[in-house]
């Protein structure tokens, strides 16, 4: 996809349609969107911190009048980078997944401010966390705002004398993941189902429903492909992330079948495939969600362990470059 350049900003797409991205796409650095038809607008996310989301904001009335006043806006996930802005878009109707608005409720931004404001009590999990995302983001002043309506399934909206199809296809990245279709331009803006160029995170999983989402995208006439993470693309982009996905559930397998543990597993994969990848600490997570998986007890994974094997090789990783930034 070289027509698109990977800049901060607002993209025009064509159509109406335009894209705000936030390179390098790494933690906390989420994409969002905009559909624009006649008087009508749609904003597709918000982004992590309240400074960002202004920024945002005014980058896009600038240049597009309609987004003055801005009508309906999805929310693809949970996640706060993809949320913590909601209360600036005043007026505007929030649409979620129901499994979305229920893990907004279950981790307000109040909890995340917490928990980024002790993070020296968390031990290396802390430090890492207040590495890459506390540092980098300025989460004061930050309120609840959850949607203001929910749907399980699919939706469409009218964006002017547009349909925009709202397809709930998770639990994949987190239990509510929607991804924003609109047929006649042939764009979506997919949420963190997908990562271009950076490992995803499987947090609820199945990795099973995830590959299903990309094999839904890749039904449909699509051309243009805006990630949650990382630069724009096509159907290219989502063949690679289902890829990958086969690829962890087929190594993940053998090894579960061997007895080895998941993080034992991840270090005993060959990842040269995904070398040029950023944040490849998360393989950690994708492994042991696909081990969840294959024992099918239901149990939720163990975030601070998790983020503690994440913290060790990213660290380990620094060490290795010989200087203060991993990638």
């Amino acid at each position: 996809m070289t027509r698109w350049t990977y800049s901060k900003g607002l993209h025009d797409l064509g159509n109406g349609c335009h894209a705000w991205l936030q390179p390098d796409g790494t933690w906390g650095y989420s994409n969002a969107g905009l559909v624009v038809d006649g008087k009508d607008c749609l904003l597709v996310d918000t982004l992590f911190d309240l400074p960002l989301t202004r920024e945002m904001l005014a980058g896009m009335r600038r240049a597009v009048p309609q987004a003055a006043r801005i009508d309906t806006l999805v929310n693809t996930h949970s996640n706060g980078d993809h949320t913590f802005g909601n209360q600036l878009v005043e007026g505007a109707q929030i649409i979620a997944a129901r499994g979305c608005a229920e893990e907004m409720a279950e981790r307000p931004a109040e909890t995340f401010q917490a928990m980024m404001a002790n993070w020296r009590t968390m031990g290396e999990a802390g430090a890492f966390l207040h590495e890459v995302m506390g540092a980098r983001f300025d989460f004061r002043n930050i309120v609840h705002t959850p949607p203001t309506q929910v749907f399980n399934g699919e939706m469409s909206v009218r964006v002017g004398g547009k349909e925009v199809r709202l397809v709930e296809v998770g639990p994949a990245h987190t239990r509510g993941d929607v991804i924003v279709y609109v047929p006649q331009d042939r764009v979506v803006f997919t949420g963190d189902i997908l990562f271009v160029g950076g490992h995803p995170v499987v947090w609820a999983g199945p990795v099973s429903n995830w590959i299903k989402a990309c094999d839904l995208m890749l039904s449909w006439d699509i051309e243009t492909v805006v990630p949650g993470h990382g630069p724009i693309t096509d159907k290219k982009g989502v063949r690679d992330l289902k890829q990958y996905l086969e690829f962890i559930l087929v190594e993940a397998r053998k090894r579960y079948d061997a007895g080895m543990s998941d993080a034992d597993a991840v270090r005993d994969i060959a990842w040269d495939a995904f070398r040029d990848w950023t944040d490849p600490e998360r393989v950690f997570v994708n492994v042991a969600a696909a081990y969840r998986d294959f024992r099918a007890d239901g149990k939720p994974l163990d975030v601070m362990r998790l983020f503690t094997l994440m913290a060790q090789a990213h660290n380990a990783r620094k060490a290795a470059c010989g200087h203060g930034h991993a990638h």
